[in-house]
Formats: structure tokens, C-alpha cells, sequence
């Protein structure tokens, strides 16, 4: 095996063909290749090939059935084509050295080779492209909090925690370092730049940062992220859940989102966001998208927050926003705008949390400020007061809404935005609204256990 921390893959293959791809696999001695795609629901689903079938799957001429996975085409247009992204190969590291198991992440295309409008990652590139169209590209990074949890014997999850530390804790407060460093080992070795990984506010929550990048292969990398952690965790005995509110009482996990435009002029490239002549030294094409994240807020929440259980980390007293605002010197909003300037000058939306399907939540982001860049949207004045502090009548004067505060009014602000709903296309938006409908109306028909502690007895 090699050394921990050390990539197994060259730092880019861009412009790979299938027969370096093929070097690759039997330079590594690779036994299996997963071909990876995302569901409109965000979770992972892959077709795995054997050695013998490695040259047919990257020409892109492996079918599978697009019926049995939720949200993508009905049982009578069923045939779909994997289509990999050679650049995205990649080892895991882990398991037999010789008989190791690969992984491309794939686009979803038609018989015909037309892209599949249903795929998450083909609707973010066609957003990419939209940027591009403009002379801009996304940069985002993502902070994706994650629990650890001790199981039951039979393996089954629960809420019990493996430490009780608390933020930037140490051991033996904080029990989970070992695994976090194990992840951390495992990301490098699929070559992420690992910036920072610590404990977060709740028991046994976790935080791993790494490196920014395009939009892109920021959503890949969020993707390969929470699988990965779940696969470590498991090796220490411990169940890696990225549930925004799984602890009542507790901080719920967030997914805050990093993102600036660039622009490139001839050989340059330039943070589109910074104008250091300005007041704050932000530019005005980074308020006019401040203004965008603004007007699509409470829509786009149906896409970040995706979850029944999402709106119960978006509430009060737990450092996660309740309120469409932004400022520069608190984190009670939903946007924060960092201290630093020059090339790092960047948004940070706070509402996302690490349930969000990666590829459409940055879709609707990139949306909704280019749409504010667009229309030239007012970015009102910063609130750099605790938000939470504020009177209802104060957050009137200010023009702070409320962002929704459940799933239901989440989905009826998307239904309405005609920006966010064309850059996510008729089909997911049909699709995704219908799987979260069904999901609310389930949870909302449950007795649950605190309404039999409240009233059996009682009434």
C-alpha cells in the first residue's frame, strides 16, 4: 500500500484517453470499476463491471435500466447509457492491493447519446455553461458537517455518540480523531487537498474542510466525500450520518457553500467579486449576486434543505440562519460575506445542509446570481447586528424575510420560481417536487412519539 497522504493517481487527468485509463487499471492491478451517478435525490448509485468489461464501459456503451431508479424516466423509455468522465478516475484505498476496485463518475445519457435532462450533474454543467456564456466560473468549496453514531449490535444506527466533545475539542473529549484522521487519509490518497478536520459544537459531530475548486468538481468531490466517510467509519464500528438535525437539543449539520465568480482575460484570471475601490471592497457584480441568493432564498431552500428534518436545524438558537439577510461580521444570516479580499473573496451561504444533492443545489445558486448580476437585484444594506436578537418589527424596517420552515413551504417558493425552476429543467423540477410532496405528506400523517407523550394521557 502506499504511504498515507500520498495521491495514488497522477493531480489531473484531464484530457485522458480510454487507453491511459486502461494503463492506469492494469498498472494498479484494478479488479473492478465502478461506474457512479447521482439520483435527482442526490444519493449515489453505481453499475460495477468486472476487468473483462473494462474497454466496452469507457466508450460509454454500458445500458442500464433508468426505470428502476427514482425520479429518472417511466418503465416504457427505460434503455440509458453511462457516459464516464475519464478525468474523474479514481482508486479507492482500501481493500486487496491486488485486486483493487476503481471508480468514474458518469453523465446519464438517451440511447442516442443526448444528454439525460434528469441527470443532476448534466443540469449543473448546463448551468456551468450559462456562466460561461457570460464570461464567468463558479468556484465553490463546501463544509459538509457529519455525525459519527455507535450502532446496535446488529449493526442497526442510533443517536448514541462515541464522544461528548464539543467545538475544536481534543482527546480524550474528542473520540472520533482517529477516524477523522483515517478519512483524511483516504481523501489524500484520492487526491483531495485537505485543509482542516476538527470537532464540531454537538457530540461526536465532525468537520473535514478541503480545497475549493470548479463547481463542477466541487459537486463530485461532495459526492465521493460522503461516501468515503461512511466507508471509514465503518472500518472503527461507527455509523457516519450527514441527517441535518439528528439530535434534539443538539447543533444540526450544515453544508455551508464558499462560492465567488472568476473571469479570465487572456492569460489572467480574476476574482470577479473584488474591487478594491469599493465600499467593503466587494464589486458590483458581488452585490448585485448577493442580491440574486437574496431574491431566490426562500426558493432555493427546497433544494438546499431538501429534508423533512432539514427545518428543524433552521431554527433559532442553534448558529444555523432563519432569516434572509446577509452580513460581514455575524453568522446569524443567511449569507456571510468572510473578512479576507483579493483573490479570496467569496459569498458563504449558510443555509445548505449536507442532505442537498450537490450538483442541483450549486445549480440553483449559480442561478440565482446570475439572475441578480442580470437584473442588477438590490442587495440592501448588510445587517450586522445578531438577527436573532432583533424584534419582528425591527426585521420588518430592515426588509429581512423568513426563510420556510418546513418542507411544504419550501417546495411551494420553488414551484413558483420560474429562474430556479428553468435552470433545474421541467423534468427534475416535475420529479423533485414530486418525491418531496410524497415525503412531507407521509411524515405529516405520523403520530409521533412526542404527540403520545403530550396528549394520550391527557385527553
Amino acid at each position: 500500500m502506499p504511504s498515507p497522504s500520498r495521491p495514488l493517481l497522477p493531480a489531473s487527468l484531464a484530457g485522458a484517453t480510454p487507453a491511459d485509463i486502461l494503463a492506469l487499471a492494469d498498472a494498479h492491478q484494478v479488479r473492478f470499476l465502478r461506474l457512479q451517478f447521482t439520483d435527482i435525490l442526490g444519493v449515489i448509485k453505481n453499475v460495477e463491471v468486472p476487468a473483462s468489461q473494462f474497454r466496452k464501459a469507457l466508450q460509454g456503451d454500458l445500458m442500464f435500466d433508468g426505470s428502476s431508479i427514482a425520479g429518472f424516466v417511466r418503465v416504457e423509455e427505460s434503455d440509458m447509457l453511462l457516459k464516464p468522465d475519464l478525468a474523474t478516475f479514481q482508486l479507492f484505498p482500501w481493500g486487496e492491493p491486488s485486486a483493487r476496485v476503481a471508480r468514474l463518475i458518469c453523465d446519464v445519457t438517451m440511447p442516442d447519446g443526448t444528454p439525460f435532462t434528469g441527470d443532476p450533474r448534466t443540469v449543473l454543467k448546463r448551468q456551468v455553461a450559462a456562466a460561461a456564456e457570460r464570461g464567468y466560473v463558479m468556484n465553490a468549496g463546501m463544509e459538509a458537517e457529519f455525525f459519527l453514531f455507535k450502532p446496535t449490535e446488529d449493526g442497526r444506527p442510533t443517536t448514541a455518540t462515541h464522544d461528548v466533545g464539543g467545538y475544536f475539542d481534543l482527546a480524550p473529549l474528542d473520540l472520533g480523531e482517529d477516524a477523522r484522521r483515517a478519512i483524511v487519509d483516504a481523501l489524500e490518497q484520492m487526491g483531495f487537498e485537505v485543509e482542516a478536520s476538527h470537532h464540531e459544537v454537538a457530540h461526536g459531530q465532525h468537520e473535514i474542510d478541503f480545497r475549493y475548486a470548479d463547481a463542477l468538481r466541487t459537486a463530485d468531490n461532495i459526492a465521493t466525500f460522503r461516501f468515503v466517510v461512511k466507508q471509514v467509519a465503518r472500518q472503527f464500528g461507527l455509523v457516519a450520518s450527514f441527517m441535518p438535525k439528528p439530535v434534539h437539543g443538539q447543533a444540526g449539520s450544515g453544508m455551508h457553500t464558499h462560492q465567488s465568480l472568476f473571469t479570465r482575460q487572456g492569460p489572467a484570471v480574476q476574482n470577479a467579486f473584488w474591487d478594491p475601490a469599493r465600499e467593503w471592497g466587494l464589486s458590483a457584480v458581488a452585490l448585485h449576486y448577493i442580491g440574486g441568493l437574496l431574491r431566490h432564498g426562500r426558493a432555493m431552500t427546497a433544494v438546499t434543505n431538501p429534508l423533512v428534518n432539514s427545518y428543524k436545524r433552521l431554527v433559532p438558537g442553534y448558529e444555523a440562519p432563519v432569516n434572509v439577510a446577509w452580513s460581514m461580521r455575524n453568522r446569524s444570516p443567511m449569507i456571510r460575506v468572510p473578512e479576507r479580499r483579493g483573490a479570496g473573496t467569496r459569498v458563504e451561504l449558510r443555509t445548505p445542509d449536507p442532505s442537498a444533492n450537490p450538483y442541483l443545489a450549486l445549480t440553483v445558486m449559480l442561478a440565482a446570481g446570475l439572475d441578480g448580476i442580470a437584473t442588477q437585484a438590490d442587495w440592501r444594506e448588510p445587517v450586522n447586528t445578531n438577527i436573532w436578537e432583533l424584534s419582528h418589527r425591527e426585521r420588518r424596517r430592515l426588509r429581512i424575510d423568513d426563510l420556510p420552515t418546513t418542507l411544504e413551504e419550501a417546495c411551494d417558493e420553488l414551484e413558483k420560481d420560474e429562474v430556479l425552476t428553468a435552470a433545474l429543467g421541467e423534468h427534475v423540477t416535475q420529479q423533485f417536487l414530486a418525491a418531496k410532496r410524497a415525503e412531507w405528506r407521509e411524515y405529516h400523517q405520523q403520530v409521533t412519539p412526542w404527540e403520545l407523550d403530550r396528549y394520550l394521557a391527557r385527553y
